[in-house]
């Protein structure tokens, strides 16, 4: 009955058939493979046991594959590491020997020209920070307005400047092309400055699965909007988000996002430190359980688990303290006050205004449940788009739809096979309802569908329903 999806990182903490199929069994919904660890024959593994879980609990599952992105880092130290002092001078170059307490190779003349004068580089996280006072093609001269230990291969973050990057390495080409084929339905686009990057993991994907972009530079904030509108799903990445933003910029561009994905009817994900204490606790903090909270009352589609499950020492409890703050605050009446106030949807077209009448019907006449029958998910995202007070099934004969729908909010789906007349669809329906849990045979359905069936964007019929079998056949049209 939960609405928000949960996503769990799989790692060395659970990478069992065993592992996998109990975090399922606590909620888990979606199933995110980190392709920056392991090898291909690791995640193929991964991927089957996942796939076995399924089929052996006739449940659709999501499995998201987190491309790595390009990674920007510093050279090798002659001492391993130095110490940097507020006010001192130090440069970065292209020259390879080893860095001293004055300088360090940057392996990226990418980086060398885009940046200026006043442009800030971020070292190891952004614990150091560095002001560029002069540069060129091959050098940045910087002033060091916040110091600590810098130290071999250490990540960099560029945040004031768009970079002449792809977001797709050499290696994120293969992975890609790997995960694809491979039969993921979700691939996590990372470092995404601008639409084009989107586009041109889309050109490689050639369909083969959806597109996320991960939101975790500036850049990627300023251009939202196009960059929404190019991809099938959002990730707020909150972490490097928060390295190359002030902190305190990241709570409202997460609620502005959300909501913005929100009237896309796209879904979204929240991810990075949710419950990041629980990786060495069997307890969160409140903070944490604020945060989760927080990210659930905004109406975000999915809430996500990373080192918490794929490597921490209590990956089961981290999934069930999710499911647990997601059930609490969907039963609590300000969350529905909340998700209702916010609702702001431009209706263009039949297909919406059917969506929108099947939550107000349902919402006015104690329907029990909204049936959706779909064959590319575009129906079903609109009515969750919606947030309806009722469950949504998604009837579906084609199994990678039905995985992909398990990123979106309050969809459970259910396959069905194909159908040719509409009778046959509303008692599949109907069972459908009674056979979740949802409703009774004396209860009644709201039922959406396209004529002619099987033919993405089609929807045009709304039906009250009947839960009682008998009374379709007496009262439905052929």
């Amino acid at each position: 009955m939960r609405k928000v999806k949960i996503v769990a990182t799989l790692g060395p903490a659970s990478n069992t058939y065993e592992m996998i199929r109990t975090l399922h069994e606590a909620g888990a919904d979606v199933f995110r493979l980190n392709m920056s660890h392991g090898t291909h024959e690791d995640i193929t593994k991964l991927h089957r046991a996942i796939r076995q879980v399924e089929k052996d609990l006739d449940s659709p599952i999501a499995i998201l594959a987190d491309l790595q992105g390009p990674k920007l880092r510093v050279g090798e130290f002659e001492n391993g590491e130095e110490e940097l002092e507020w006010g001192e001078t130090f440069r970065l170059d292209l020259d390879k020997a080893p860095g001293t307490k004055k300088r360090v190779c940057l392996p990226h003349p990418e980086i060398f020209q885009a940046l200026g004068v006043g442009a800030h580089l971020l070292v190891n996280d952004g614990k150091i920070r560095l002001r560029v006072e002069e540069c060129g093609e091959d050098f940045a001269n910087c002033i060091v307005e916040a110091g600590g230990t810098i130290s071999n291969r250490k990540g960099v973050n560029v945040p004031d400047v768009v970079l002449p990057l792809a977001a797709l390495s050499e290696k994120d080409r293969k992975d890609l092309e790997f995960a694809a084929a491979l039969g993921v339905d979700w691939l996590a686009l990372s470092f995404v400055q601008r639409p084009e990057d989107v586009e041109e993991a889309r050109k490689l994907c050639d369909g083969r699965a959806a597109i996320l972009s991960k939101i975790e530079k500036p850049s990627a904030v300023k251009s939202f909007d196009a960059i929404l509108e190019a991809s099938d799903g959002i990730m707020v990445a909150r972490g490097d988000l928060g390295v190359e933003l002030p902190v305190q910029a990241v709570p409202p561009i997460q609620k502005r996002l959300i909501r913005k994905c929100r009237a896309a009817g796209k879904p979204v994900i929240v991810a990075t430190q949710m419950l990041e204490s629980m990786i060495e606790s069997p307890m969160p903090t409140r903070a944490e359980v604020s945060d989760v909270a927080t990210a659930i009352y905004e109406g975000s589609d999915a809430v996500m688990l990373s080192a918490e499950s794929a490597a921490g020492q209590y990956p089961v409890e981290a999934v069930t303290t999710m499911n647990n703050v997601a059930v609490g605050v969907e039963q609590d009446s300000t969350y529905t006050e909340v998700i209702e106030a916010s609702r702001n949807i431009e209706k263009t077209g039949v297909a919406d205004g059917i969506v929108a009448a099947a939550r107000e019907i349902a919402e006015s006449a104690n329907i029990k449940v909204i049936c959706c029958f779909t064959s590319s998910g575009t129906t079903v995202a609109k009515v969750a788009r919606e947030r309806p007070r009722v469950p949504i099934i998604a009837m579906t004969s084609l199994r990678g739809t039905a995985r992909r729908l398990s990123l979106t909010w309050g969809v459970n789906c259910v396959m069905t096979g194909e159908l040719e007349r509409f009778k046959q669809a509303v008692v599949n329906a109907a069972r459908a309802a009674r056979a979740q849990g949802y409703a009774g045979s004396e209860d009644q359905i709201v039922v959406t569908a396209g004529v002619p069936f099987n033919m993405p964007g089609t929807t045009n019929i709304l039906r009250v329903a009947p839960c009682d079998e008998r009374l379709i056949y007496s009262t439905d049209p052929e």
